[in-house]
């Protein structure tokens, strides 16, 4: 079904239920008709300033306002997310908000959403129908929408009409202005939208309050100026902006002053760092490369672009060190025509050709990657590249998924020509090549030494730890809770598809690391 249908089918189905309280008339900001976002405005662009502030504090007319309140956050998507959610709970512990890790104890409920998929999007509507009840309980509860959704129109439109329960609509370059937006929420008892379409500023001093004291998240730029047909980011978080290289390295400074034993550096296209510096030159391979003297044991970086992972950058990675062997690296298709028509700008022979670089500079790398089937036209020859291509490469581990149009993209334009039924059948081909490639890479491991980063406790089983190697395998072994958020060196007892399981070992043996 895709989103026109789906839309329909719940304009139908809809309950007439009359809202909690009468809301502000947003028709005159909003058509009723939803106009997609121009791809053609999108790319024009321009040089409009981009402002740069780096002294974010909150008001003080708003201290205190979260005393003897509790807020609750609930993320769906990817690690920008993520990350997101954690400015926004250090803004909330700012204002003097308690965090509950239920939605029935808290006073502020924020969905924290993603725009990428139609299933990421059915399930915060579907979230919002079972919060209904709990609104209708606790009518000083405030609820929020906030996230990449919001910068959807017909998401807010949607919203308008027929969730009018919820009390907050902001997108994702408004997330500095949440003490502003609570307070008009609670004075006003009307829902505040804002929604800005700018292309976002960058702000610095943001509170953050992270998950845990092992591995953090440092964003170094956001927004993506790529426009894959298929991919609704560009709209949804605007230009690409960087954030100075000084900023970045004194937050990364204070992460290994505090312990921190792992970053990732995050950008929806994160290897496009650097390009919108007007007055330096300087770009990822170039922080890397400072980021290295930094003492601090692992740094990665997500989501990169072939076509902006330069030999600098290569170079730079060869250097190991606290860089770690392990790339992820997006193909979405192994056919240059379905590439094409996705708008990536490289041909399945470029992609090899890189890899080849990767590979000679580190031979021991491993490679990951994302890939979309059933995409518009494409042929069972085209999916037969793909599948090739997965092979040639050697993956390591991949993210697979069925094409579903998002509306506003150019692609949900296209015929959606490739039937359900072809999609599923070759998701389940790709994915079995993923499962038979990763026990072939997990195999190697077994009887070898691994470096691991132990971030606690088994999700099924408190007496075994688990935590990741450098290539960013999951390893699980016993070993006392006093290496939780330590590097310790494990043994390799047995491989299975996904995971590997070990023992502790107290000093390094003859074996080499891995």
């Amino acid at each position: 079904m895709n989103e026109k249908q789906r839309l329909e089918s719940q304009q139908v189905n809809q309950s007439t239920t009359p809202s909690l309280k009468k809301e502000k008339d947003y028709s005159q900001y909003f058509q009723t008709v939803y106009t997609p976002p121009s791809l053609k405005d999108a790319r024009r662009r321009g040089r409009e300033e981009i402002k740069y502030h780096n002294d974010y504090e909150i008001d003080e007319k708003y201290q205190g306002m979260g005393t003897g309140r509790k807020f609750y956050i609930r993320t769906y998507g990817c690690q920008m997310n993520e990350h997101d959610t954690e400015v926004m709970a250090g803004i909330f512990s700012g204002l003097g908000y308690e965090v509950t890790d239920t939605v029935e104890d808290a006073d502020v409920i924020l969905l924290n959403t993603c725009a990428i998929r139609e299933n990421a999007e059915n399930k915060v509507f579907g979230e919002l129908g079972h919060l209904k009840s709990l609104k209708l309980e606790k009518p000083d509860l405030l609820l929020g929408v906030c996230g990449c959704m919001s910068q959807q129109e017909s998401v807010v439109n949607r919203i308008l009409e027929k969730h009018q329960f919820v009390d907050m609509i902001f997108g994702t370059h408004n997330i500095h202005r949440l003490p502003d937006i609570l307070h008009e929420a609670y004075m006003s008892k009307e829902m505040v939208v804002e929604v800005w379409s700018k292309e976002g500023d960058v702000i610095e001093n943001l509170p953050k309050v992270r998950r845990g004291n092992i591995k953090a998240w440092v964003n170094i730029m956001y927004g993506c100026d790529k426009f894959c047909t298929y991919c609704i980011v560009p709209f949804t978080r605007g230009k690409e902006r960087s954030r100075r290289p000084k900023e970045i390295i004194q937050e990364v400074r204070q992460l290994a002053a505090h312990g921190y034993q792992e970053i990732t550096l995050l950008g929806q296209n994160v290897n496009a760092y650097g390009k919108d510096f007007e007055d330096l030159n300087y770009r990822l391979g170039d922080l890397m490369d400072d980021l290295r003297k930094i003492n601090i044991p692992r740094i990665r970086f997500t989501t990169s672009h072939p076509r902006d992972f330069d030999d600098h950058l290569i170079e730079v990675l060869a250097k190991k060190g606290n860089m770690v062997e392990h790339i992820h690296l997006p193909v979405q298709s192994g056919s240059s025509d379905i590439l094409k028509i996705m708008g990536r700008k490289y041909t399945r022979e470029q992609y090899l050709e890189l890899v080849r670089k990767i590979k000679e500079a580190i031979p021991d790398v491993s490679l990951s990657t994302d890939i979309i089937v059933g995409f518009p036209n494409e042929t069972d020859e085209q999916f037969e590249e793909t599948m090739s291509l997965y092979r040639e490469v050697g993956f390591e581990i991949a993210y697979t998924f069925i094409y579903s149009p998002r509306e506003g993209t150019p692609a949900a334009k296209m015929k959606d020509n490739v039937s359900m039924e072809v999609k599923k059948a070759r998701l389940q081909r790709l994915n079995d090549l993923v499962n038979e490639l990763s026990r072939e890479a997990m195999k190697k491991y077994k009887g070898q030494i691994v470096e691991v980063l132990v971030e606690g406790e088994s999700k099924n089983n408190p007496e075994i730890l688990s935590g990741y190697t450098r290539k960013n395998k999951l390893v699980n072994f016993k070993g006392p809770k006093s290496a939780i958020g330590q590097l310790v060196n494990v043994k390799i007892r047995e491989a299975k598809t996904w995971t590997l399981d070990g023992e502790m070992v107290e000093e390094l043996e003859s074996v080499e690391v891995m």
